[in-house]
């Protein structure tokens, strides 16, 4: 036989960071577990969102509402709010009012009492009043003709409930931003924080200018609509980059926020997050704070207090003690003031444990800015899973509020938003995955099954904050499986198939089904592909190895749909990898079944558990502008690398570490390259490296080996590690003589 020559690269797909400056590298401490999605599935038609914290059933009879309501607004303040009845003078009366005395003294609370002689709304305020008609609407929308008897008394747990536009990448369309802020109202949100990292005019170069004439008048819209959902619309500014703490300066701040104010805007906040240099020092970022409030808050007198996101702004860096932003926070900062706080990491879960961490040093309840589902770190993936990870047990003494930072596809973010509005409402009632199947008929309803088959395989990120995916998929080994399992997967594969073109003709969202596209694409090419792969096995073990290759290539993954695949990723917990390691291990039988010796197919191996995934193939794609990233710090003796697969004469072994070879900080600075014949002793390649990205090294006689591997040495170094290309060319296979 001649002498295999095998050339393997290696590759991952690129986190795009849209910042030039920030590197998202903070990120690059989180763990890989995956924890399974909480609660269960119990709900029927038409259940409130959020729930509601007290439903008295009156009595058993339904009332008859087919004729409509006779309208009763005692404030003239809802008229524009109910588009969603029938009204009708001949109708049920219907009163709203507010301002008395109600279940709770909070904003935002309501009684909504519901009996044949009338239906009455009170809420403790304007907004109250408005949310206990949005959950009238709800009831409607499950039976316009009747309604239930019942007295529901509600009110918030948290007082801020929201929204925060602050990832890196496309800023959402004004269309968008306006379908949005419908949304919150209509799901009892209350605050949409607009912080686009890459608005200028909020950020760095131009936050001291003011807006163009027609971005201002795109806001001063956004500011109306808001106050028409009873959203607070806090406008954010971004001046820590390049901040001179100069009086110039603070004059430039000043006439900012009255030129927003003068837009309508009433509600700010100040965010000195991902940023370095002089803006960190947090005694001045507390004093910035004071003399707003001093100078604006205090003198404009409607106002709200003013929120800051601190530098510090995680558990995984923030320093703990007395001189640390946070303590500096809570000895300096004005009372009143709301603080942010994304947990023990950047993407995080929310605990009772890191809110006591924060809590006691900034002496006030943090504002919970929470990561999810923000994918600004992984821009090629949706995130379209269960909202979970947050405790249920809080209260608003634990916890001003939560704020999520979405995806840049602001429509497509909707499922987990209806989540944290339920969570932010409610959490002693809160269950995830009842709310995550409500979700789905609220934001697609003439589409709702295809829309879940599509949102159950599109859940987690394969890195950094993982979240579970296809829950309700068994996959298996190619060679090892019951009919059973083999039927249920083609049939979860054929429902995968068709999915998407169910999901185009019945959305009726057209900003949804744009975001949507890219991956619906890609979801309907995996269905045909996992079916492809299913028929390939009983082709296998027909054992006509002729016709098994020839459907074999025609399964294979062309250059172009790998590339597709890579910038728009689906289902990567369960279905794409099935369909990677089944192509894979077929190839390896048959070659071996065909020839008698070992298939030259390498197999990623290492410290991290993600090399034993198909990610590892990241690294052996031929395309260096993609990496596998380790998804975990680096710690003493990590390595990466592959094993052969059976002893082999290696020649030659590149390796490109980091995500670029200029300025990443994803690498083991200091390493060594080495091989094995047994898995367990390790003779060097190379000297110790020294900040290298490019590694090469080539046998001055051929080295016997069957694993080769790069190792970490002493390091300072605690970042995740990155791997473009990982080669290795082999002379002879020992074992095919």
């Amino acid at each position: 036989m001649k002498k295999l020559v095998l050339l393997l690269f290696v590759s991952v797909c690129a986190l795009m960071c849209a910042a030039d400056e920030f590197d998202l590298s903070a990120q690059r401490g989180e763990s890989r577990r995956v924890l399974a999605v909480d609660g269960y599935a119990s709900s029927a038609k038409g259940v409130i969102n959020p729930q509601p914290q007290r439903i008295d059933t009156l009595a058993p009879d339904r009332v008859d509402v087919s004729r409509g309501f006779r309208f009763n607004d005692r404030r003239k303040a809802f008229g524009a709010d109910v588009d969603f009845l029938n009204v009708n003078p001949r109708g049920l009366k219907l009163s709203v009012d507010y301002g008395k005395k109600g279940p709770k003294e909070l904003s935002g609370a309501y009684v909504l009492e519901i009996s044949p002689k009338e239906v009455k709304i009170t809420g403790y305020d304007e907004t109250g009043a408005f949310y206990g008609l949005q959950t009238l609407r709800q009831l409607l929308q499950a039976d316009y003709s009747t309604l239930p008897q019942v007295k529901i008394s509600d009110w918030p747990e948290f007082k801020h409930r929201g929204v925060v536009e602050g990832f890196y990448g496309t800023p959402w369309s004004h269309l968008v931003r306006l379908s949005l802020i419908d949304f919150y109202g209509k799901q009892k949100l209350n605050t949409y924080i607009y912080g686009p990292k890459d608005d200028p005019y909020h950020s760095s170069p131009n936050w001291r200018l003011p807006y163009p004439p027609d971005q201002a008048a795109k806001i001063r819209e956004l500011v109306d609509a808001s106050r028409r959902s009873r959203v607070n619309f806090v406008w954010a500014i971004h001046p820590g980059k390049d901040i001179r703490w100069t009086p110039e300066d603070y004059d430039s701040l000043l006439t900012k926020l009255n030129g927003m104010y003068d837009l309508g805007v009433r509600d700010f906040a100040l965010f000195f997050d991902d940023i370095e240099g002089i803006g960190t020092d947090p005694r001045r970022q507390a004093a910035l704070v004071n003399d707003l409030t001093r100078d604006f808050v205090a003198v404009k007198g409607d106002v709200a207090p003013l929120m800051i996101c601190p530098t510090d702004y995680s558990q995984m860096w923030a320093n703990p003690g007395e001189n640390g932003t946070l303590a500096v926070y809570g000895r300096e900062l004005v009372p009143g003031a709301e603080v942010f706080w994304t947990g023990e990491v950047v993407c995080s879960d929310l605990t009772p444990e890191t809110l006591e961490f924060v809590n006691s040093r900034i002496r006030r309840p943090a504002l919970f800015w929470w990561n999810f589902p923000v994918t600004d770190y992984c821009r090629n993936y949706l995130l379209q899973g269960p909202v979970y990870g947050l405790d249920k047990g809080l209260t608003r003494n634990d916890l001003a509020g939560i704020v999520s930072n979405p995806m840049e596809h602001g429509e497509a973010s909707k499922l987990a938003l209806y989540g944290v509005a339920d969570y932010a409402w409610n959490p002693k009632a809160y269950n995830p995955l009842d709310n995550w199947e409500r979700g789905l008929r609220e934001v697609l309803p003439k589409a709702a099954e295809a829309y879940r088959t599509f949102a159950i395989h599109n859940c987690d990120t394969e890195t950094g904050y993982r979240r579970s995916e296809s829950w309700e998929t068994e996959t298996f080994p190619f060679d090892s499986y019951t009919p059973e399992q083999f039927q249920a997967l083609r049939e979860e594969f054929q429902r995968v198939a068709a999915a998407p073109e169910l999901i185009r003709q019945g959305g009726g969202n057209d900003l949804l089904l744009r975001e949507l596209e890219p991956w619906l694409a890609e979801f309907e090419k995996l269905g045909r592909r996992g079916l492809r792969t299913l028929d390939l096995i009983k082709t296998f073990e027909a054992g006509n190895d002729s016709a098994f290759w020839a459907d074999y290539n025609r399964n294979l993954m062309t250059d172009d749909e790998r590339r597709n695949y890579d910038a728009h990723k689906v289902a990567t917990m369960k279905l794409q990898p099935f369909y990677e390691n089944a192509m894979d291990d077929m190839y390896m039988a048959a070659y071996e079944r065909s020839t008698g010796y070992v298939a030259p197919i390498f197999k990623g191996i290492g410290s991290y558990s993600s090399l034993g995934s198909i990610q590892a193939k990241l690294m052996t794609d031929g395309n260096d502008s993609t990496f596998y990233h380790s998804g975990a710090a680096q710690r003493p003796d990590d390595w990466i690398g592959f094993d052969l697969r059976a002893p082999r004469l290696i020649l030659e072994v590149t390796i490109l570490q980091g995500r670029n070879s200029v300025d990443d900080v994803d690498f083991f600075d200091h390493c060594i390259v080495e091989s094995s014949l047994d898995g367990e002793n390790w003779t060097p390649l190379t000297e110790p490296l020294r900040n290298q990205y490019e590694i090469n090294w080539t046998a001055e006689a051929p080295q016997q080996a069957r694993y080769v591997r790069l190792r970490r040495l002493d390091s300072q170094r605690r970042n995740w590690a990155a791997v473009r290309t990982f080669s290795v060319k082999t002379a002879l296979d020992i074992n095919n003589p």
